[in-house]
């Protein structure tokens, strides 16, 4: 895998040294606590993310798209994605879904770091496709989106394996501005922290644009 090292200082460092932590753990107890399937034979985890399935081997982190069809690959091509998931399967604690979702703000971490997350992620969603719901619909519909009764558009989709999303805009026009909500399923704060749950937003968010170019 190449990643420049000038032009991903900030973050190469700390993936390198997440790598040599996975580089050094059990890979069948890594499995056991995220969740996340492990073939012991062909030492590969299996993960869907955003609607395309991957395997990442052990213990050298290196991803294969098995669904590639030539569009994004978030987990191949981005380096933020990457460091999320080996932190993933560093950090991670499976937890079952019990069918709720919960605002950013609702979540234990949530009153200290909502303000940021609405810059960074709701804001950015809604100026993103505010003006463009068309546009919001069809790539949701190539994620496998299911469409919700929220908002002036909204769906629910999966980010990664079991752990949810709910996205939901209100149009803008010349006399308002768009606006969104973003939604967590209820085992994502046993999945992540405040800081990669605020990453899964940029994440999903760059991938629907990167998406989007292509419809």
């Amino acid at each position: 895998m190449n990643i420049p090292y000038e032009k991903n200082q900030k973050e190469r460092v700390p993936f390198e040294t997440y790598k040599a932590r996975y580089r050094e753990a059990a890979p069948e107890l890594l499995s056991e606590v995220s969740g996340v399937p492990y073939d012991g034979e062909k030492k590969l985890f299996t993960v869907t993310l955003m609607n395309k399935r991957y395997t990442i081997s052990h213990p050298d982190f290196e991803a294969v798209c098995l669904d590639d069809d030539g569009s994004y690959a978030p987990l191949l091509e981005n380096l933020e994605t990457k460091i999320l998931l080996i932190r993933y399967l560093l950090e991670g604690k499976k937890a079952p879904f019990r069918g709720n979702f919960y605002a950013y703000a609702d979540m234990p971490w949530g009153n200290h770091y909502n303000q940021v997350f609405q810059g960074r992620c709701v804001k950015r969603l809604a100026f993103s496709f505010g003006f463009n719901l068309g546009q919001f619909c069809r790539v949701m519909e190539k994620l496998g989106g299911e469409k919700l009764s929220v908002g002036d558009a909204g769906y629910e989709f999966v980010f990664l394996d079991d752990l949810k999303l709910r996205f939901m805009i209100w149009e803008g026009d010349e006399e308002f501005p768009p606006s969104a909500q973003i939604l967590f399923s209820d085992n994502f704060s046993s999945a992540f922290h405040g800081e990669d749950m605020a990453a899964v937003g940029d994440i999903s968010i760059g991938t629907l644009k990167t998406l989007a170019k292509s419809l």
